[in-house]
């Protein structure tokens, strides 16, 4: 047995107006594309350039001028093809502009924070491509030190040149973890629509959901036919662009084992504006027992929100602070004394 506070009144809250949200997720937006813009203008910083060995094998390969993947196939096909994609599918399953908006904020969150990790760590590690020695052409009859490697001033190529200081670049792979970031986000987004583990064991559904996987997995394997990147290379950046991906997808829908795994999240709204907006589903306040609390898997059914899931947990973080102060404060007073302040008791 529980306790239930009385519901307000069930008037439509106009705090939920469509310029209410657009600004509620302006932050969102303005992150992902400071950290966008972050990452293309590091592509024309010098990173460390670690030494090497002119006998090493592993940097002796050939210099591809054409590449499988160029750099604007590879955002047609991490970027575009995603997005184009979702929206589709959108259009064919739920019909809905806030699951559009989720879709595309979390492709776009998944690529802006792989991009800028891959940037970041290209420049520190400074790891040479196996194409290095190619685009670094040695003068003629140069030898490692006795007892230690050579360095980049063994090269007659320009120093500044962007062919010699990409050559010091190779991990991670920026191609692999954009792609798995982009197409991993579009697998996942898939999978979710259409119900990939409910238990049931469809191979079609599976097929349709690892497709993206594939195409992402070609995109990285190119980049070794082509000598830009080590094996470990490929390697790291498509687990670094799969996790991100799913971290991503996580911000703004279910678990894929959710039973409404096809919905978006609801818009981040406090409980009482939740409350309002649908009578029939109560918030979460409205409980004083934990156990009898709904889930982060309560839908709303009609109104402005219908079609999406609620969010569990406060809806910000001044929220959260503020109910840990009240909790605390609950705790440290009696049970008379909760019930001289007004705080209704579980009944037996």
């Amino acid at each position: 047995m529980y306790t239930r506070i009385p519901e307000p009144s069930m008037t439509v809250s106009s705090m939920l107006s469509g310029k209410r949200l657009l600004i509620s997720y302006a932050p969102d937006w303005l992150i992902t594309f400071v950290l966008s813009a972050a990452f293309f203008s590091l592509d024309k910083v010098d990173g460390f350039r670690r030494h090497f060995s002119v006998g090493d094998p592993t940097i002796r390969f050939p210099f591809a001028h054409h590449e499988r993947v160029p750099n604007f196939a590879l955002y047609i096909i991490a970027i575009v093809s995603p997005a184009i994609l979702q929206g589709l599918t959108n259009l064919v399953t739920l019909r809905s502009w806030w699951d559009l908006h989720n879709s595309l904020l979390g492709l776009v969150l998944s690529l802006s924070i792989t991009g800028s990790v891959t940037q970041v760590t290209k420049l520190t590690v400074g790891r040479p491509r196996p194409d290095m020695l190619d685009r670094c052409q040695p003068k003629p009859g140069s030898v490692d030190p006795i007892f230690g490697l050579s360095d980049s001033s063994i090269c007659t190529t320009v120093a500044n040149s962007p062919t010699l200081m990409d050559g010091f670049r190779s991990f991670p792979s920026g191609h692999s973890s954009l792609s798995f970031a982009g197409l991993g986000f579009l697998a996942f987004y898939v999978a979710g629509k259409t119900h990939l583990f409910d238990k049931r064991g469809y191979v079609a559904r599976a097929w349709l959901s690892l497709t993206p996987f594939m195409g992402a997995a070609l995109v990285a394997i190119s980049r070794t036919m082509d000598s830009r990147h080590h094996w470990q290379d490929v390697l790291v950046g498509s687990i670094l662009g799969t996790v991100v991906s799913y971290f991503a997808y996580r911000q703004y829908y279910p678990s894929l084992a959710s039973e409404v795994s096809h919905l978006p999240y609801s818009p981040r709204i406090s409980d009482e504006m939740a409350s309002n907006l649908h009578p029939r589903r109560p918030s979460s306040r409205q409980y004083r027992d934990d156990h009898h609390r709904p889930t982060g898997e309560d839908v709303f059914e009609s109104g402005p929100l219908e079609g999406t899931v609620l969010r569990d947990g406060p809806s910000s973080l001044r929220e959260t602070w503020h109910n840990d102060h009240q909790e605390s404060e609950t705790s440290a007073l009696g049970p008379r004394q909760q019930t001289r302040s007004g705080i209704p008791l579980e009944s037996v």
